[in-house]
């Protein structure tokens, strides 16, 4: 398990967005592959139920995605 995740470091931050925004503490990975879950108000990974699919984002979708719509850029935005 990893330390939190793409949601921190892309450039719109969403994850902590929606923390901040709802309340919500607790994020689970979208990527294939992967399970772990973070909780952002104890700023530590935490275990998690067994989730409804979908469980990942789509393969055929690019990483980063959605195609077309991430800018040349997106490197140098990271966090």
């Amino acid at each position: 398990m990893r330390a939190c995740c793409c949601c921190d470091t892309s450039p719109s931050q969403h994850a902590t967005h929606h923390w901040r925004g709802t309340g919500h503490p607790v994020v689970q990975s979208f990527e294939p592959g992967e399970e772990w879950f973070w909780n952002y108000q104890a700023g530590e990974a935490v275990a998690g139920p067994a989730l409804a699919p979908p469980t990942h984002r789509p393969l055929s979708q690019p990483v980063p995605g959605p195609a077309g719509r991430v800018p040349q850029d997106w490197q140098l935005q990271l966090h």
